[in-house]
């Protein structure tokens, strides 16, 4: 069995929050880098990037989450809602070519089918191929067909669920996730980064957690904390950090995490 590293850029870090369809190119490029400073890796990676200010605010436009596609204007919004996620998906995945990593696109609206919301189907295979040829499969925030509401919006978290659930039976196994934002971890009611989070104080941490200062369809810091909650159930260790600060992510991918919320399995 192989392992394979997940990592997600948030949306608020790689788009400008308040201001529509506006990625922050900079950013994206400085972080494609220290992907190239450390590819090859000795472990299998997989990354995975939110849609910002790009999806995210068109599906909240078109209502895309409460009313999936069921009008003609819902239909077009959520087509549009697509294209702008595929757009920025665009962006990210040409800085990667262009820092020299051999990067593998795949869209969950392609790979998933949705019931009320929900994941009921999800094509992995062409993840583990991707790993096993030494490429990057990189992922992202997606509209997927629904069974019942048309549409659905999949986030980058239920697909890093998927993986980790379905990857082993096609020889990776998730050894952990990086999720890299605006902020060095979760926040205690102070405004400082809580070190870690497990079963005892999942509860009191979840209270602390809000959404998102910024239009996130999907539920930000919260969405992200019950992901790792339900990645750490499953043995796997997550690792919330700062994004915007240079070489976190490289750190991060040598094991060298400093600083922000490690959210851990139960001992034993």
């Amino acid at each position: 069995m192989s392992e394979a590293v997940l990592v997600k850029l948030g949306g608020s870090l790689i788009t400008e929050k308040d201001r529509p369809d506006t990625a922050r190119v900079e950013v994206i490029e400085r972080l494609a880098g220290e992907i190239a400073d450390v590819w090859p890796t000795d472990r299998g990676l997989v990354l995975g990037h939110g849609s910002g200010s790009f999806g995210h605010e068109s599906a909240r436009r078109h209502r895309i989450v409460e009313e999936g596609i069921a009008t003609p204007d819902r239909s077009a919004g959520a087509s549009r809602t697509q294209a702008k996620a595929m757009r920025l998906h665009g962006i990210v995945t040409e800085a990667l070519r262009e820092a020299g990593v051999p990067v593998f696109s795949l869209s969950p609206g392609s790979a998933a089918v949705s019931s009320s919301a929900r994941p009921v189907s999800f094509h992995v295979e062409p993840v583990a191929l991707a790993l096993s040829w030494g490429l990057l499969p990189v992922t992202y925030g997606d509209v997927v067909l629904d069974r019942e509401r048309g549409a659905a919006i999949l986030s980058t978290e239920v697909v890093f669920r998927e993986l980790a659930g379905a990857l082993p039976a096609h020889g990776w196994r998730v050894d952990r996730v990086i999720w890299l934002g605006e902020t060095d971890g979760i926040y205690d009611a102070q405004g400082e980064p809580i070190p870690s989070v497990s079963a005892a104080n999942a509860a009191s941490v979840k209270a602390l957690v809000g959404g998102s200062a910024s239009t996130d369809v999907t539920g930000g810091m919260a969405h992200r904390l019950d992901a790792a909650l339900w990645l750490a159930e499953h043995g796997i260790v997550s690792w919330i950090g700062d994004g915007t600060e240079p070489g976190v992510l490289a750190r991060a991918l040598r094991g060298q995490e400093t600083g922000g919320t490690r959210v851990a399995p139960a001992a034993g």
